[in-house]
C-alpha cells in the first residue's frame, strides 16, 4: 500500500496487517475523513484501516475542510479548493468515506464536499464509483444513523455504496500508538469489511 501526504500532513506507509504479495499500486483510493477536528477520532479510523488495504492500493486523504458552503453563485468561477477537491475524487478508482455523526447525521462539512462534488449534475465525480462507509463516535451505536443519511445521498448520486455495514463505538483504546487494532475481533471484523470492499473495486475496475 502506498500513501500520499495531503496538506502538509505526514502520512507514514504502513504494510498492512496481513501478509499479502507486494506489487505495484494500481487502484486510487481517496479516503474522505468527515471531520474538521485537527485530533479527529475518525482519521485514525480511517488511517488504522488503510493499513488493512493489500499492496495494490495507492491511498489519499483529500483535503475537505477549507471548501467554501456550496453557493451556485460560485459555479461561474469555481474556487481552487473546489477544484482540487473535486479532480482528486474524479482521479480515484473509488472513495471510503469515515465520518462522526453529527445529530444523528452526517457533519456539514462532509456534505458540503459531497455537495460540491455533485455539481454541476454532468460533472457528478460520485456517478459510477464504488464508495464504501464507516465511521466512529463515543457513541454506543456508532454512526449508524448517520451512515443510513449519507448511505441515501450517494445513492441518490449513483455511487455504488458497498453493502454491509461497519459502525464502530469509539474508546481510548480502540487504537494502539504504533496505528494497529488493540483488539483482533475488531480488526477482524473489520479486515472482512476492507476485504469486501477490495472485491467491490476490483471487479467494478477490473485491471
Amino acid at each position: 500500500m502506498r500513501i500520499h501526504a495531503r496538506d502538509g500532513v505526514a502520512a507514514v506507509p504502513c504494510r498492512p496487517a496481513h501478509t499479502r504479495t507486494a506489487a505495484l499500486a494500481t487502484y486510487r483510493l481517496a479516503i474522505v475523513v468527515g471531520s474538521n477536528r485537527r485530533a479527529s477520532i475518525n482519521r485514525k479510523l480511517a488511517e488504522a484501516m488503510a493499513r488493512l488495504l493489500p499492496d495494490t492500493f495507492e491511498v489519499s486523504y483529500p483535503r475537505i475542510d477549507d471548501l467554501p458552503m456550496y453557493n451556485l453563485d460560485l459555479e461561474a468561477e469555481r474556487p481552487a479548493e473546489v477544484d482540487r477537491f473535486t479532480a482528486e475524487i474524479a482521479a480515484a478508482d473509488a472513495v471510503a468515506v469515515v465520518m462522526p455523526e453529527h445529530n444523528r447525521s452526517l457533519p456539514a462539512v462532509l456534505k458540503n464536499a459531497i455537495d460540491w462534488g455533485s455539481k454541476t449534475m454532468p460533472s457528478n465525480v460520485w456517478r459510477g464509483k464504488p464508495v464504501s462507509i464507516t465511521g466512529t463516535t463515543p457513541g454506543a451505536i456508532g454512526t449508524a444513523v448517520g451512515q443510513q443519511h449519507l448511505r441515501q445521498i450517494l445513492g441518490i448520486l449513483g455511487a455504488v455504496v458497498q453493502g454491509g455495514e461497519a459502525y464502530i463505538q469509539f474508546k481510548p483504546d480502540l487504537i494502539a500508538a504504533d496505528g494497529d487494532f488493540t483488539s483482533a475481533d475488531t480488526r477482524g471484523f473489520l479486515q472482512a469489511y476492507v476485504d469486501g470492499f477490495v472485491d467491490l473495486v476490483t471487479r467494478m475496475v477490473p485491471r
